[in-house]
């Protein structure tokens, strides 16, 4: 069941992000508003959309989720690959997904303090391996 939901979600989030999806839901909603005056801009026609709207924003958040966890995972496991690859690499990072918020943060200060000491060793902004390329 798992992989169907998968193809299903995978294949759903592909065609809704479409042009196509797009338009026909335009479509919908210009054919909605020229119902109005038909209707007299009623309750009942006012909750047409509504609840249409409700539906499928509440169904799209599960597929949106889903397709979006599993490209998180694959780029995790991408950027892993290239952490095991790279000679000199802190391997440690591998599983950063699952550091604290407290270990994230003196991560990002030990970056942004290597940052300062690249700026003070080359003000101009030129890095050593970038010097003479434009």
């Amino acid at each position: 069941m798992n992989n169907a939901f998968r193809k299903f979600a995978h294949m759903t989030a592909e065609w809704v992000g479409s042009s196509a999806a797009f338009f026909l839901a335009l479509v919908v909603i210009i054919a909605w508003a020229a119902t109005g005056p038909i209707f007299s801009f009623s309750d009942t026609w006012q909750l047409v959309i509504n609840t249409g709207t409700t539906i499928v924003t509440f169904l799209m958040v599960f597929l949106i989720q889903n397709t979006q966890n599993r490209d998180a995972v694959a780029l995790h496991l991408k950027l892993d690959e290239l952490l095991r690859a790279v000679t000199g690499a802190r391997t440690t990072l591998v599983n950063l997904e699952s550091w604290t918020d407290e270990e994230l943060a003196e991560l990002q200060r030990e970056f942004e303090r290597l940052q300062h000491r690249l700026e003070r060793r080359h003000p101009t902004g030129q890095h050593p391996r970038k010097a003479g390329t434009s």
